[in-house]
C-alpha cells in the first residue's frame, strides 16, 4: 500500500498517528534490545552462529542507519514489524527466515523499550532537577540575610529571609531528586524474557540481555512484567507533583517581582505589543501552566491504567506512553527554566523594616518577647491584639503596653522591662536573622540547612552517575559482543 488514500479507516486514524508519534523513540532502542537479544541466543545456543552473526550485522546497519525512518504506508502495522522488515531487507532474506523474535513477544520488547527510553528521560529529568537545586540552595546562601515579609493566605505574617524561602524549596527539590533517584532504581529491571507473559520453555537467558541492556535486574514475576504499570503511574504522577511545587515557587516569584522585592531577569522576559515600558515574565506563567499540563497527562495515565485489564493491554502500556514522553519532555524544559530564572534573582528593593513593621509581621515575636518575661503565651496575644487595634507597632509606647496588659486582666503590673522589650521585637524585624532555631530563618541556620541540603542532592547526583557509569559498560560490552559474533 502506498498513500494516504489506499490506507484503511483504521490505519489512518490510529495506526498511522501511532506510528509517527512512537517510531522515533521507539525504533532506536528496538534495535538494541534485539542485539542484545540476538547475542544471547547465540551464546545460549538456540541459534547457529551464522545466522545470529547476519542478524547481527543487520542489526548494526539498521542502528548506524538511525532514525530516519519511513513515513508510514500501511505496509507494517506498527514499529515492531518495521524492524523486521527492514532487517530482513539489509540481510537480504525474507521475514519469514528471520530468528530475532525466537523466545520474544511484542509484549516484552514494548515493555522493556518502554523502559529504556523512560529511563533516559528520567535520568534527564533527574539532571534538571540537580541543577535547579544546586542554583537554588547557590542563591539561599547568597541571601540568607535578607530581610523580607513571610506570607500566609496571602497576607502579611512574619519577617523572614529570601533564603530562608529558597532553602524551602530546595528541600522540596531534594526530596524530588531523591524519588527520582528512587525511580530509576524501579524503572531499571528488565521485562525482556517474560515473552508474551509466561516465558517460554526454551533455555534462554534473561539476565544476560537486561546486563547488556544496562537493567540492575529482572522484574521477579513474568505476568507483572508486561501486565504492571504502576512504574508507568510513578513516572506520570511524580513528575505532576513536582512541577506542582515548582509551580507555586512560580507564583510567589510574581508576587516578589511585582512588589520589585527582586529585579525582573531580564532574558526571561517578554515585551508588550503596545506598551513599550512593559517587560513582562510571562515565564512564571508559562510554568504554572506546565504544571497543568503535566497533572492532566497524570490524569490521562492513571485514567487509562485503570481502565485497563490485569494482563498485558494497551490501554496501560502503549497508549500511555505520548503523555509519559511529552511529560517528561515537560518536566525537563520547567526545571530548565526554573533553575535558570532563580540563578539570575538578585534583590532589588526588599521591604524596609519600617514597611514590615508597619504590616504588623512582627507581632508574633512581640508576643514572644513577653512570653519570656513569665506572661503566659495566650495573655500575651492578647496583650497584643490590644495594641494592634490601637496603631502599627511603630506607634507604641511603654505606657499604651502596660495599659493594654491591664486591659487584658494580667495578675500582676507589667514591668517596664518586658513592656521595653515587646516594642523592641516589635519594631526590629531584622533581629529574625539571629534566630538560632535550626530550621528557621536565621543567617547562620539557613547557611546550616543549605549544607545538610548539598549532601542530598549530592547523594542523589551520585546515584545517577552510577546508572549512568552502569548504562556506559552496558553500551560498550554489547557492541563488543555483537563485533565478536559478527567478526567470528
Amino acid at each position: 500500500m502506498t498513500g494516504t488514500a489506499s490506507l484503511t479507516t483504521y490505519q489512518q486514524h490510529h495506526l498511522r498517528p501511532t506510528y509517527q508519534h512512537h517510531a522515533p523513540y521507539l525504533f532506536g532502542p528496538m534495535v538494541r534490545a534485539s542485539q542484545a537479544h540476538v547475542v544471547m541466543l547465540v551464546e545460549q545456543g538456540l541459534i547457529p552462529a551464522e545466522r545470529g552473526a547476519r542478524l547481527l550485522r543487520g542489526l548494526r546497519d539498521l542502528a548506524r542507519a538511525g532514525s530516519d525512518l519511513p513515513p508510514y504506508d500501511g505496509s507494517v502495522e506498527d514499529v515492531y514489524f518495521l524492524v523486521e522488515k527492514r532487517l530482513a531487507e539489509v540481510c537480504g532474506i525474507p521475514t519469514a527466515q528471520l530468528d530475532v523474535q525466537l523466545a520474544r513477544s511484542r509484549n516484552d520488547l514494548d515493555a522493556g523499550v518502554f523502559r529504556m527510553v523512560l529511563r533516559g528521560q528520567v535520568l534527564g529529568v533527574l539532571d534538571r532537577v540537580l541543577e535547579a537545586a544546586r542554583t537554588t540552595l547557590t542563591q539561599a546562601d547568597r541571601y540568607a540575610d535578607v530581610v523580607i515579609t513571610g506570607y500566609t493566605h496571602r497576607r502579611p505574617a512574619q519577617p523572614t529571609t529570601i533564603g530562608h524561602a529558597l532553602a524551602g524549596y530546595a528541600e522540596a527539590l531534594a526530596g524530588e531528586a531523591v524519588h527520582y533517584a528512587d525511580l530509576l532504581d524501579e524503572l531499571n529491571r528488565s521485562p525482556l524474557g517474560a515473552c508474551a507473559f509466561a516465558g517460554t520453555d526454551l533455555e534462554i537467558s534473561p539476565s544476560r540481555v537486561a546486563d547488556l541492556l544496562g537493567f540492575a535486574g529482572l522484574v521477579t514475576n513474568s505476568y507483572e512484567a508486561v501486565a504492571g504499570a504502576d512504574h508507568l503511574v510513578r513516572v506520570a504522577t511524580l513528575n505532576a507533583q513536582a512541577l506542582a511545587t515548582g509551580a507555586r515557587l512560580a507564583r510567589t516569584l510574581m508576587d516578589w517581582l511585582s512588589w520589585n522585592w527582586v529585579a525582573t531577569p531580564e532574558e526571561f522576559t517578554q515585551g508588550s505589543s503596545i506598551m513599550p515600558q512593559k517587560r513582562n515574565p510571562v515565564v512564571l506563567e508559562h510554568l504554572v501552566s506546565m504544571a497543568g499540563a503535566t497533572a492532566a497527562d497524570a490524569a490521562s495515565v492513571l485514567n487509562n491504567v485503570g481502565a485497563a485489564w490485569w494482563e498485558d493491554s494497551n490501554n496501560a502500556t502503549t497508549d500511555v506512553q505520548v503523555r509519559l514522553w511529552e511529560s517528561c519532555d515537560r518536566a525537563e524544559r520547567f526545571f530548565a527554566l526554573l533553575g535558570g530564572f532563580l540563578d539570575r534573582l538578585v534583590p532589588l528593593t526588599p521591604p524596609s523594616g519600617e514597611e514590615i513593621v508597619r504590616s504588623g509581621a512582627t507581632t508574633t515575636a512581640a508576643a514572644d518577647a513577653l512570653s519570656r518575661h513569665g506572661v503566659p503565651f495566650r495573655a500575651a496575644h492578647s496583650v497584643v491584639g490590644v495594641l494592634v487595634r490601637s496603631g502599627t507597632p511603630d506607634t507604641w509606647t511603654v505606657e499604651q503596653v502596660q495599659a493594654a496588659a491591664r486591659t487584658v486582666g494580667l495578675a500582676e503590673p507589667l514591668a517596664e522591662t518586658a513592656a521595653a522589650d515587646l516594642i523592641t521585637a516589635a519594631a526590629q524585624p531584622e533581629r529574625v536573622r539571629e534566630r538560632r532555631q535550626a530550621d528557621g530563618p536565621g543567617t547562620a541556620a539557613v547557611r546550616a540547612q543549605v549544607g545538610t541540603l548539598r549532601k542530598v542532592v549530592e547523594a542523589a547526583a551520585a546515584r545517577a552517575a552510577g546508572l549512568r557509569a552502569r548504562l556506559d559498560a552496558a553500551e560498550r560490552a554489547l557492541d563488543e559482543a555483537v563485533d565478536g559474533w559478527i567478526g567470528r
